[in-house]
């Protein structure tokens, strides 16, 4: 019986996956979006609905799996309840390798009367390619935009790669009676 459990406590780590959670921070630039579209909700003044997606690069890039963020296709789309919005969206990167992330985020948006505005939310990272195909992970993030739509966030977690689990062995086969 102590030999069993020794091998199933032996199989059991194998079974485990190999990761570390590492930290990032990094700063993302993004000039005016190259597609934006506003439709007004017209339930009240102030209240809308728009669509965003530009090209981005990394001013100071994340780091992940020893590939840094070159640059991404950020998607969005956002309500606007007169100043304050609340903003979802997809963040879509390229390695200097060529492997691809994905993170998905969400937040709120403070905009100011000259056309400035102030941002902050969270993400997760839900997809990757390549060296990233196995990449969880999530934080948070802060930023600002000016009137002409450009902007600029800082961003900050922790990732892991998880390597696959082994698959489980086969049962001996019994011997024949």
């Amino acid at each position: 019986m102590k030999r069993f459990s020794l091998v199933l406590l032996a199989a059991c780590a194998v079974a485990v996956p190999a990761s570390a959670q590492m930290k990032i921070k990094g700063t993302e630039t993004c000039p005016k979006p190259d597609t934006m579209q506003s439709v007004d909700v017209t339930d009240m003044p102030g209240h809308s609905l728009m669509v965003q997606k530009g090209n981005c690069t990394w001013s100071m890039p994340i780091t992940l799996a020893g590939l840094k963020a070159v640059n991404s296709v950020n998607t969005s789309s956002t309500e606007a309840m007169g100043m304050n919005m609340t903003e979802h969206g997809y963040d879509v990167g390229t390695m200097d390798n060529g492997d691809t992330y994905v993170a998905k985020y969400s937040g709120t948006i403070l905009a100011a009367k000259d056309g400035t505005a102030t941002y902050k939310g969270t993400w997760v990272f839900v997809g990757g390619t390549g060296k990233l195909k196995h990449l969880k992970g999530g934080g948070t993030y802060k930023g600002s935009a000016a009137a002409d739509g450009s902007s600029s966030a800082d961003i900050w977690g922790t990732y892991s790669v998880m390597k696959p689990m082994m698959k489980p062995m086969a049962p001996a086969a019994k011997p024949a009676s």
